[in-house]
């Protein structure tokens, strides 16, 4: 859809067309932070060359530590330090099922503490594929730890974790200040069933 085309459907003047077509959102709102824009202008434009009709830069979408920072849709996979030469194979391993786990933030699906099981597991071998490793429980235990039940291709994972904050001397942002805080999630014990 043009851009023109989509004022004609946000004013209500003409309907649209629902489309099963991915769209891939770039954050590139350098008022928030520059970063977002250093950083998501080129990877936008990158995309756009190859996706024209899928592309759009989008506003804030939180993260600015991770600029370039996409989105992947309809997965609601959220990537970080995208490269504008990585761009294009990330959506075209999304397009395919697959996440590339060294750019992947998580997904807006799931709560923190899922998103890092996920990552573990992954990190332990289980298959990169988007619809694997779904949650089957997630189970909130004292001391800010969590046991969480995932579903995966070859049988059930156990993930037990915990978030920590730790204070880092850095800036993480272009606008950021320092000390700052940094939650860090925690592997405590991974098993398969």
């Amino acid at each position: 859809m043009a851009d023109e085309q989509l004022l004609e459907v946000l004013a209500g003047r003409e309907l649209g067309a629902v489309s099963n077509e991915p769209v891939y959102l770039v954050c590139t709102h350098g008022r928030h932070d520059a970063c977002c824009a250093v950083w998501g202008r080129p990877v936008a434009a990158a995309l756009a060359e190859a996706y024209p009709l899928r592309t759009w830069e989008c506003s804030h979408i939180g993260g600015d530590r991770f600029a370039a920072n996409v989105i992947t849709l309809p997965n609601g996979l959220f990537y970080g330090q995208v490269s504008p030469n990585r761009a294009v194979e990330l959506v075209e391993q999304d397009a395919a099922g697959v996440v590339v786990p060294d750019l992947l933030r998580g997904s807006g699906a799931f709560i923190p503490p899922v998103q890092a099981a996920q990552h573990f597991a992954r990190a332990a071998g289980h298959a990169p594929y988007v619809d694997n490793l779904l949650p089957r429980t997630v189970e909130e235990l004292p001391g800010n730890r969590w046991r969480i039940l995932l579903a995966s291709t070859t049988g059930l994972i156990s993930v037990e974790l915990s978030a920590h904050f730790d204070t880092i001397d850095a800036r993480l942002t272009c606008a950021g200040s320092s000390p700052t805080n940094l939650r860090r999630f925690e592997l405590h014990h991974l098993t398969t069933r």
